[in-house]
């Protein structure tokens, strides 16, 4: 496991990096180290604005290299949100680092966990809206029919994926409702004990069908419940054609 001293090593290493490259002009700190000194399992996030002249890609290539070359970093995925490139590495001891470039003319705050380091922002950007409670009740409720189908066909593995999927979306519903951290179970940990205590069941034991159909009737229940708690109009018609299943 990587120490503290490694992860600011790694800190003063990358901006060096971004201080000597002259197509780099700003850079952020974004993630759980932006807003403070995170704890001691808090990977390493840092965002950077490239030239408009230069792509984007050229200066990734270029950093992956070094990174690759100097610090045995391995490269793990890509994802492309127009106009960022997010590059995830994984150094030694494990300490994840994640890279992101921008084109400068759109080097915007993605979120609230964002702290300029050096250079300047092309505005203040749109923080990204919390989900709908309607889509997250409206999906859950569609996992739950996938499950209850992969039951029925004896798909016993899918079946629990999909049923953790119910479970997760009640959760979030909970989350949205309490102004929680709805997405990536970042709010599930600061939900009240009794509210978590009524997801006990949710939990599923094992693949045998009976524990499978238990733990998606209690994940329905709760996301009913949360639902309901939400205001939710659709709650009764939906309650009432699920409680008309076989």
């Amino acid at each position: 496991m990587f120490t503290v001293e490694q992860r600011d090593a790694l800190r003063d290493r990358i901006l060096a990096l971004a201080e000597a490259d002259p197509r780099v002009v700003a850079g952020a700190a974004v993630g759980s180290l932006a807003l403070g000194s995170g704890d001691p399992f808090s990977d390493l996030d840092l965002t950077f604005a490239v030239a408009d002249e230069v792509p984007v890609a050229q200066v990734l290539e270029d950093w992956t290299r070094t990174l690759r070359d100097e610090l045995a970093a391995v490269q793990l995925v890509d994802l492309e949100r127009e106009p960022t490139i997010y590059r995830v590495f994984l150094l030694p001891d494990a300490l994840q680092f994640d890279l992101s470039l921008t084109p400068a003319a759109r080097f915007v705050p993605a979120g609230p966990r964002f702290r300029l380091l050096f250079g300047q922002t092309a505005g203040d950007g749109d923080l990204p809206k919390p989900p709908a409670a309607t889509d997250l009740f409206g999906w859950g409720i569609i996992y739950a029919l996938h499950s209850r189908t992969c039951l029925r066909r004896g798909r016993v593995w899918q079946a629990e994926h999909y049923i953790g999927a119910v479970r997760d979306h009640a959760l979030a519903l909970a989350c949205l409702r309490r102004g929680l951290p709805a997405v990536q179970a970042r709010g599930y940990d600061d939900l009240p004990a009794d509210i978590l205590g009524g997801f006990k069941r949710t939990h599923i034991g094992s693949l045998e069908p009976e524990q499978l159909l238990s733990a998606l009737s209690a994940a329905v229940q709760a996301l009913l419940r949360e639902a309901a708690e939400a205001g939710l109009p659709s709650v009764d018609p939906v309650a009432a054609r699920l409680a008309g299943l076989p």
